[in-house]
């Protein structure tokens, strides 16, 4: 990316040959690639677990960090860690597609784990996607099952969108119809969150890596489509397990995120069906977001404010300020104001 300026550069304790973990154990098998935009205090607890996992598995390992143009001190504690082999530190913000394919291009391990900087893998759950991936050949992707930091189970696994899906969605029916993210036993999926998420970089090399016109999200969706047509799977493996430290945003970042979302959605749907199966599936999503802001009248705790965000946003998808714009501005205001960094955070 020709306006991106990136540093690549190596964590305290030294060079990646001097790393116990990678040189010890002969070549690396697996990449850890952690993308972190100014969440410093997650990102700590993100690589405290890599740590531990790293000391459980019976192979060499690295730990890539890269730092999506944070002022707040995250890239040089990420070098400070000890779990950390190096850091790329990008200077203007940029997009998750983006991030994890440079993840995955600079990666030397035969799998790269993407993780969100809010991501916090539990025990044993490392090894348990590598050998999901070891015993299924025609796998590019193992997914972990997901919790929220109160212990319940998050939806992570899902079929592919399209105007039936959308359609079960807006009659109630997608936990039943839509979700696979079920069962204690690995299986097969369309797609996985990529908040913990292990890919044979083998596959994604070959369908070359994500699409960055995918900003956030629907790109680890479009990822896993593109991996399907080239004959390759998607697995969901229940016993690895990441809580999932979501930081939900509130003012102009929530409904950024809402049009960002809106948008993606779809941009998928026009890229891999039509544009008149994108309007079908606008038209059920608004009125499924609808239903939800007349009902969240009478249900404390629930916005409606914010449902009707989601209708609008699905109905006039070339409006509003989506997380892109944001990120623009604050490069923009980074550059010309504060040049040094520390311009306030906007995402």
């Amino acid at each position: 990316m020709d306006n991106m300026d990136v540093q690549h550069d190596h964590g305290a304790t030294g060079t990646p040959a001097e790393r116990g973990q990678r040189s010890d154990q002969g070549a690396v098998e697996l990449t850890f690639c952690v993308v972190n935009t100014s969440k410093r205090e997650l990102l700590r607890t993100c690589l405290d677990a890599i740590a531990r996992e790293r000391a459980a598995v019976p192979f060499a390992t690295e730990v890539l960090v890269l730092d999506n143009g944070s002022r707040d001190g995250s890239a040089e504690m990420a070098r400070a860690h000890g779990a950390t082999d190096a850091v790329i530190a990008l200077q203007r913000r940029t997009g998750k597609a983006f991030c994890d394919s440079e993840l995955l291009r600079t990666a030397s391990g035969r799998y790269g784990l993407l993780l969100n900087e809010d991501s916090e893998l539990l025990a044993g759950s490392t090894l348990a996607l590598r050998d999901a991936l070891q015993d299924h050949p025609s796998a590019a992707c193992a997914g972990a099952r997901l919790l929220r930091p109160d212990g319940a189970s998050q939806a992570c696994a899902w079929r592919f969108p399209t105007p039936l899906t959308a359609l079960a969605t807006a009659f109630g029916l997608h936990r039943l119809l839509v979700v696979q993210s079920t069962g204690q036993t690995t299986r097969e999926v369309d797609w996985c969150q990529s908040s913990a998420l292990l890919v044979r970089r083998e596959a994604a090399a070959e369908v070359d890596y994500l699409d960055e016109d995918f900003f956030v999200y629907s790109d680890e969706v479009d990822f896993a489509k593109r991996l399907r047509d080239a004959h390759w799977r998607s697995l969901y493996v229940p016993s690895a397990v990441a809580v999932h430290h979501e930081q939900l945003a509130t003012g102009d970042g929530s409904l950024a995120r809402i049009v960002e979302l809106s948008r993606n959605r779809d941009l998928y749907m026009r890229k891999h069906h039509s544009a008149a199966a994108a309007l079908v599936v606008r038209w059920l999503t608004a009125f499924s977001y609808g239903v939800r802001a007349i009902v969240a009248l009478a249900l404390p705790g629930h916005s409606p404010r914010r449902y009707w965000s989601h209708v609008m946003a699905t109905l006039h998808r070339d409006r509003g300020t989506g997380l892109r714009e944001l990120a623009d501005d604050y490069n923009r205001r980074a550059a010309a104001n504060d040049p040094h960094g520390s311009a306030s955070e906007v995402l």
